[in-house]
């Protein structure tokens, strides 16, 4: 599968994530909302593990320092789910 040099509007600009969804804000003026169920660290993590996030990857991607969870914009926007051995280790 080829992949193409990430655009300088798919950096993040915000993330929220509720019971159910992330969603991450990008700077080109989209929304990306995807269902929390892909990503088992951040379903199962607390209220303040999911807070604290921070931007990274050159402004393209999210890390969660708390429980090591990174995800970036390219992969949001392709619909990516976590590998499923990634539950594994949540």
């Amino acid at each position: 599968m080829a992949t193409s040099e990430p655009k300088a509007g798919e950096r993040v600009r915000d993330v929220r994530i509720s019971e159910d969804t992330l969603s991450v804000d990008l700077f080109d003026g989209r929304t990306i909302i995807v269902p929390l169920a892909w990503y088992p660290r951040l379903l199962h993590a607390t209220p303040e593990q999911r807070a604290n996030w921070r931007i990274a990857g050159g402004g393209y991607g999210i890390h969660w320092p708390d429980i090591d969870e990174d995800l970036n914009s390219q992969g949001l926007l392709q619909g990516a789910p976590a590998p499923r051995n990634a539950a594994k280790a949540a």
